[in-house]
C-alpha cells in the first residue's frame, strides 16, 4: 500500500511539473521584458479636472498564445491610495474571451485610451500597468510595469481674477454750447448794418454775453464765422466778398464782446466759404417757386458753376422770383459763439457729498464715487444714488461691483439681480451675474451669462478665458486673452503650446507676483532652457518659500530633479 501511494504521489508531481512546463502563461512571464509599453503623455496631465491617457504597445512574435487572454489595467498610485483606469482586454486567436486579437506567429500591437477624474494628491503619483493573463482555468500576472511618474497640474494655477464691470457716469468737466446768429448783407456788400445787430437773435446773444461775463462757470471757448456769397456774378469776386463778410461780422461781434468784458483766448476762426450752392439748392427745394424742379434739375445737370448760373438766368421770369426770395438769404455770415460751461469742480462735489448730496444730479453723483478710495464712502454714495434715482440700474450695479471686490458674493448677486430687473438684457449686468455664478462654482451658468454679455467690454472675454482654462479648451482661452497681458493670459498661451510667455507676464500688473516667476520657470523647463528655469524659480521661491516644496514635486520639472542648480533653487 505504501509503495502504491508513493507511485501515485510521484505521478502527480510529474504531471504537475509537465503542466507547468506546458503552461503558456509561464513562458509569457519569462519573456515579459520583450513586451513594449508606451504611455502618453508622460508625465500624465490633468486637464478639465480629469487625467486622460493613451496606452500603446506591442507583443513580439510567438509570444501571445492562441488560447490565452489578458487584461491590462493602468493604475495611478498616489499617497496611500490608487485609482484604476478602464482596462484593456486582449486575447489569442482561438480564445473565447473578449478582447482585441493578438496574432501568435506575427505578434501584434495594441492601443487604448482611458480617463479618470483628477483627485487631490495625484500630482505626486506613478502610473503602472498590471497585466493579468488567463489560460483555461489558470491565471498568472506579469510584474507591474511603471510607465509614468508624476502628474502635471499646471492648469490649476489659473487665477480667480474674474472682472465685474462698473457702470460709467456721463459726467463732463465742461459742456461746449453753440450760440449761433446770422448777419445778412445787401448784394455785393460786406458792411454790417445796424438793423442786423438789432435782430432778435443778435440781441439775445448780446444779453447772454453780459450775463456770462458775471458767471465764473462760463468761458468763451471760441468764435467761428462762416461767411457766404449768393451764387451770382464772378466766382472770384464772390470768394473775396465772402472773406470780407467774415471779417466784418467778426469785427461787429468783437465790439459786443468788448462791451461785455469777455475775451476770446485764441481769437476767431474766419471761414470765407464763397458761393453757397448747397444753401441755394436747399432753399429752392423748400420754396414755393413754380419752376423750382426745373432749376434743381439744372443744378444736377451742370457741374460748371458759371454754366449753372447762365442756365438759371435764362429762365427770366423764374430768376426774378429767385432773386427776390432766395438769393438774399444766402448773402450772410453765420457766427457761432462756442461757450464752455464748466461743471462743478471735484472739491465742490465733495463738499456737496458731505452736506447736500441730494442736490447732485445723477451723473455728478456717480462721478462723486470715483473721487474716493474708501469703500464705505463709495457704498454710501451708491446707496444715495439708488434712493434718489431708483429706476437707474447703475446704482445697484455699482453697489454689486463694490461687493464683488469685497468678496461679498451673495450681496453682490442680489444687487446685480436688482439691476437686471431695471435694465433687462444689459450686457454689463449679465457679465456681473456671470462673475457671481463662477465664484459660486456654477461654471456652465456663468459661461451662458458671459455669452449674453457681448459688447460689455474686454472683461467678458477675460472672464470666459478663465472658464476655458478650467474646461481644458486652451485654444479658446488663448483667443479670449488676445492682446491682454496678465498671468492668466500667459497661462493660456503656455497651455496652448507657446513657451514664449515672458513678454505677456512682464507687461502685466501680475509681473512681480511669485507665481508669475514660477510660471516662467515652467516655460523654461518646457523649452529645455535650464537658465530660465533656475533663475525664475529662484526668484519665485525667494518671494514665496512655500513654492520650494511645490517645485520639488512638480512634474513639470521632472527632468531636472537631479540637477544641482535645480536642487539649489528648491532647497
Amino acid at each position: 500500500m505504501k509503495n502504491q501511494n508513493a507511485k501515485l504521489l510521484a505521478l502527480a508531481v510529474v504531471t504537475s511539473t509537465a503542466f507547468i512546463a506546458c503552461n503558456p502563461l509561464s513562458k509569457m512571464v519569462k519573456r515579459q521584458n520583450e513586451v513594449n509599453f508606451t504611455l502618453t503623455p508622460n508625465p500624465v496631465e490633468m486637464h478639465a479636472d480629469s487625467i486622460s491617457i493613451a496606452l500603446n504597445g506591442s507583443f513580439p512574435t510567438k509570444y501571445f498564445n492562441k488560447k490565452v487572454s489578458a487584461v491590462i489595467t493602468p493604475v495611478i498610485k498616489y499617497g496611500a491610495g490608487e485609482e484604476a483606469f478602464a482596462p484593456l482586454k486582449l486575447k489569442g486567436e482561438v480564445s473565447e474571451e473578449e478582447g482585441t486579437v493578438i496574432n501568435f506567429e506575427k505578434g501584434g500591437t495594441f492601443s487604448h485610451t482611458a480617463k479618470i477624474p483628477y483627485k487631490d494628491g495625484m500630482d505626486v503619483a506613478t502610473v503602472e500597468l498590471r497585466v493579468d493573463g488567463k489560460y483555461k482555468t489558470q491565471t498568472k500576472s506579469l510584474d507591474p510595469r511603471k510607465v509614468a511618474d508624476g502628474t502635471i497640474i499646471t492648469p490649476k494655477l489659473v487665477m480667480s481674477a474674474e472682472k465685474a464691470i462698473a457702470a460709467k457716469d456721463n459726467f463732463q468737466k465742461f459742456n461746449l454750447v453753440d450760440n449761433k446768429v446770422v448777419i445778412n448783407y445787401l448784394v455785393n456788400n460786406a458792411t454790417v448794418r445796424g438793423s442786423e445787430m438789432s435782430d432778435k437773435d443778435v440781441k439775445a446773444l448780446v444779453t447772454n454775453l453780459k450775463a456770462w461775463s458775471k458767471n465764473p462757470k462760463m468761458e468763451v471757448n471760441g468764435v467761428v464765422v462762416d461767411a457766404y456769397a449768393s451764387p451770382e456774378g464772378e466766382i472770384s469776386k464772390n470768394d473775396n466778398l465772402a472773406n470780407e463778410r467774415a471779417a466784418s461780422a467778426d469785427k461787429a461781434m468783437a465790439g459786443e464782446f468788448k462791451k461785455a468784458k469777455l475775451t476770446i483766448a485764441e481769437g476767431s476762426k474766419l471761414n470765407g466759404r464763397g458761393e453757397d450752392w448747397d444753401g441755394f439748392k436747399n432753399l429752392m427745394t423748400a420754396s414755393d417757386i413754380k419752376d423750382k424742379e426745373l432749376i434743381i434739375r439744372v443744378l444736377e445737370t451742370y457741374s460748371d458753376l458759371t454754366k449753372r448760373e447762365a442756365e438759371i438766368k435764362n429762365l427770366a421770369a423764374t430768376y426774378t422770383e429767385v432773386a427776390k426770395k432766395v438769393l438774399p438769404e444766402l448773402r450772410r455770415s453765420e457766427v457761432n459763439v462756442v461757450m464752455k460751461h464748466h461743471n462743478l469742480t471735484d472739491d465742490e462735489i465733495k463738499t456737496l457729498v458731505d452736506s447736500k448730496i441730494d442736490s447732485l444730479d445723477a451723473e455728478q453723483m456717480l462721478y462723486a464715487a470715483t473721487l474716493y478710495t474708501d469703500d464705505a464712502k463709495k457704498e454710501s454714495i451708491y446707496k444715495s444714488f439708488s434712493n434718489k434715482f431708483a429706476q437707474d440700474w447703475r446704482g445697484a450695479n455699482n453697489l454689486g461691483y463694490l461687493y464683488v471686490a469685497q468678496n461679498k458674493i451673495a450681496d453682490a448677486k442680489a444687487q446685480f439681480e436688482k439691476a437686471d430687473g431695471l435694465s433687462a438684457n444689459n450686457p454689463i449686468v449679465k457679465n456681473n451675474l456671470g462673475v457671481c455664478e463662477r465664484l459660486n462654482g456654477n461654471v456652465d451658468a456663468a459661461m451662458e451669462l458671459y455669452k449674453s454679455a457681448a459688447g460689455a467690454g474686454s472683461e467678458v472675454n477675460e472672464n470666459m478665458g478663465i472658464i476655458y482654462i478650467m474646461k481644458g479648451d486652451y485654444a479658446s482661452a488663448k483667443s479670449s486673452y488676445s492682446g491682454v497681458n496678465s498671468f492668466n493670459a500667459a497661462l493660456a498661451n503656455l497651455l496652448s503650446g507657446n513657451n514664449s510667455i515672458g513678454g505677456i507676464i512682464d507687461g502685466s500688473t501680475d509681473k512681480d507676483e511669485a507665481l508669475a516667476y514660477y510660471l516662467k520657470a515652467i516655460a523654461g523647463a518646457r523649452a529645455n532652457d535650464k537658465n530660465a528655469l533656475v533663475n525664475n524659480l529662484k526668484t519665485a521661491t525667494s518671494k514665496d518659500a512655500n513654492l520650494k516644496a511645490k517645485a520639488k514635486n512638480d512634474a513639470e520639472f521632472i527632468k531636472f530633479r537631479e540637477d544641482a542648480e535645480f536642487q539649489s533653487a528648491v532647497n
